[in-house]
């Protein structure tokens, strides 16, 4: 992944626009409503989706998936088609970089106690409403609070 990430870096040089794959990990309630996950960044421990770099050999859908396991502990079926794409702009190390997310669903089926992140970062189950308040990032607060969850999406979890 560094070379991924080595790469993206000499292209925001060139001015280029750089892309990253995300996952909103979802789970319906009882009584049907939808609550998604954010995580909390490791440095600045601002609420986002898990997201990152894409990896070679593997599609957006299954990047996603993999670091919705790493960043927030937490394993699902990803779903096929992208829920959408927002901007934000990424810190390095001595400049701001634009960078454009695809970003999928992940219906999660389990949550792990412990996880490769686990010390570094705090997850939290919210209605997408209260989540999309505390997100900063404009375009994925909106795409949170308009999520759109396909109606072939399992029972509700107990």
């Amino acid at each position: 992944m560094a070379a991924i990430k080595k790469k993206a870096v000499r292209k925001a040089k060139k001015g280029e626009r750089i892309r990253q794959v995300a996952a909103i990990p979802f789970r319906l309630g009882a009584k049907g409503d939808v609550e998604v996950m954010l995580v909390t960044s490791r440095t600045t421990r601002r609420f986002i989706v898990p997201k990152g770099w894409p990896m070679k050999g593997k599609s957006g859908r299954k990047a996603a998936t993999i670091e919705a396991q790493e960043e927030a502990g937490v394993l699902g079926k990803t779903l096929k088609d992208p829920a959408g794409t927002y901007s934000y702009w990424k810190r390095l190390a001595n400049r701001f970089v634009r960078v454009d997310v695809i970003v999928y669903l992940l219906d999660v089926t389990e949550e792990l106690a412990n996880w490769q992140e686990a010390k570094r970062r705090q997850r939290a189950w919210l209605t997408p409403s209260d989540a999309a308040m505390l997100i900063d990032e404009p375009d994925l607060s909106t795409l949170v609070r308009t999520l759109h969850i396909p109606k072939s999406s399992p029972a509700p979890q107990v």
